[in-house]
């Protein structure tokens, strides 16, 4: 248990550096590498406390911006509710191993359409805005994930970088605040999952703030993109060892998964490198000439 321990707290440091550069990610992070030791049903409780404390220091640092984006985001936070409840009857209820399985099959399609830049701004904000709060709501609540959606969709309505921040602080803070209560009535706080806070907290203390510093250097959407590379290798790895170990897909075949993950990946990341050289190589002027 100690190994798992100081693997734990080395998970959320570098999920915290990344939560500090981007504005979200800690759990997107943390959670594929973590549940290959750990169960939903004792790793999760630990993360939603934690990820309220968090959330609430970025909207807190972006506040500023809050007023001009509240209305935009509450249809979503109005339907967290109802997603919020459905997700913690399943972590209460669900075989863990079967719920691991289930969290890397829903997470794997999120990180490669956020890694190949998907983007669809839609007309009704606020209908839509319900359905999506929902959804977000039951995969928070199993997973404590939801940054990838969140910014996607974010990202997809145009909002400025302040503002970006600010929403998804807003959001994040409702969602892990309603799933943390929502936790407590099912009686999902046990003294396995406090244990793990002391192991997570000096991580985000240290590791965010060098996240935000770490961010003035390196260019955003590099960043971005290479942490949700690592992300979708790690979930097609969680996939193939759980249908090995459930039976599912017995022996090497289930590793084929992995091989699929890794291809459309580099595919993506070929992709992504060919499109950011293309974008900043120099353009010659009409009366230039080529010597």
């Amino acid at each position: 248990m100690g190994s798992v321990l100081v693997g734990l707290s080395a998970i959320t440091f570098v999920a915290a550096i990344v939560n500090g550069a981007l504005g979200y990610g800690f759990s997107s992070i943390t959670v594929p590498i973590a549940l290959l030791f750990l169960t939903n049903r004792r790793l999760n409780p630990a993360l939603v406390l934690v990820e309220v404390v968090l959330n609430a220091y970025v909207l807190g640092v972006n506040r500023s911006a809050l007023p001009g984006v509240w209305r935009r985001v509450l249809p979503v936070i109005i339907g967290l509710i109802p997603g919020v409840l459905a997700g913690t009857i399943v972590v209460s209820r669900v075989s863990p191993a079967w719920l691991k399985l289930g969290t890397f099959v829903v997470l794997l399609p999120l990180i490669l359409i956020q890694a190949a830049g998907w983007r669809r701004p839609i007309r009704a904000e606020r209908s839509a805005g319900f359905v999506f709060g929902t959804g977000l709501g039951v995969l928070y609540s199993v997973t404590t994930i939801s940054g990838p959606p969140l910014a996607m969709m974010l990202n997809n309505q145009g909002f400025a970088k302040h503002e970006f921040r600010a929403a998804l602080g807003f959001v994040r803070l409702a969602e892990s605040s309603m799933t943390a209560i929502a936790y407590l009535s099912a009686g999902l706080f046990v003294g396995e999952s406090f244990a793990l806070i002391p192991f997570i907290l000096p991580s985000i203390v240290i590791g965010v703030p060098i996240g935000v510093w770490l961010i003035r250097w390196v260019e955003a959407e590099t960043f971005r993109r290479i942490c949700m590379s690592f992300d979708a290798w790690v979930v097609g790895f969680g996939i193939s060892t759980l249908l090995q170990q459930l039976g599912v897909a017995p022996g090497p075949p289930a590793f084929g998964i992995l091989l699929a993950v890794i291809l459309i990946d580099v595919w993506l990341l070929y992709r992504f490198f060919s499109n950011r050289r293309s974008l900043n190589r120099p353009k010659l002027t009409a009366g230039a000439r080529v010597g």
